[in-house]
């Protein structure tokens, strides 16, 4: 006995939209994990990881970054309580603090990393900001980038910034700004050497 077409069709559309929903759910269960490891600079470039930390209902907030050469060799860290903030400020003021540092040390190809992908987008692909505040760090951080001969900004996820996240962490328990400039403090010297040795952190999808 032959189908209608109409009856054929439905047939035929039940069958594809059962296909596709199957399909999709088996995609939903196959998120395979995303490796992630710090990178090296290339010869002659410094290399500054930042990081803003800020503690949930409070909005206590902290800052804290490192710079490394290209053999992954430390050559300053600093950290610093900065009061009650939101987490994007944090990390314009982290970016901003380091920036200061970039020229006071008199580096002068850098590349800017952090883990906090609005901040790129706004430097890179020029993202509006609504706060006068944000935007005031965000016209300085242009200005600091300016002044230098050559200058690189990326993202990367958490797992690549272990080390500036760990500096943040510490700026909660400081009175006052402090700077790292012979080593880092012992506890974050195991990710640390991580980095270094190019260590892999699988980040699980969400």
């Amino acid at each position: 006995m032959m189908f209608p077409l109409s009856t054929k069709f439905l047939k035929f559309n039940w069958t594809f939209q059962n296909q596709v929903r199957l399909l999709f759910v088996r995609n939903l269960h196959d998120k395979k994990p995303v490796p992630v490891a710090w990178e090296k600079p290339r010869e002659g470039w410094t290399k500054l990881n930042y990081d803003g930390s800020c503690k949930g209902k409070t909005g206590k907030s902290s800052i804290g970054g490192v710079f490394r050469d290209h053999n992954a060799e430390f050559l300053l860290g600093y950290a610093e309580s900065i009061g009650r903030s939101s987490s994007t400020m944090a990390e314009l003021v982290a970016l901003r603090r380091g920036l200061e540092l970039t020229l006071e040390h008199g580096w002068t190809s850098v590349w800017l990393e952090g883990d906090a992908k609005l901040l790129v987008d706004i430097l890179v692909k020029k993202r509006s900001v609504r706060s006068s505040e944000a935007q005031n760090h965000v016209d300085h951080i242009k200005n600091f980038m300016l002044e230098l001969d050559d200058c690189m900004v990326t993202h990367i996820y958490r797992e690549g910034n272990r080390v500036a996240d760990k500096f943040a962490q510490i700026g909660h328990h400081l009175d006052k700004p402090k700077i790292w400039r012979h080593a880092p403090p012992n506890e974050i010297l195991g990710v640390f050497h991580d980095d270094a040795k190019g260590k892999i952190i699988l980040r699980r999808r969400r």
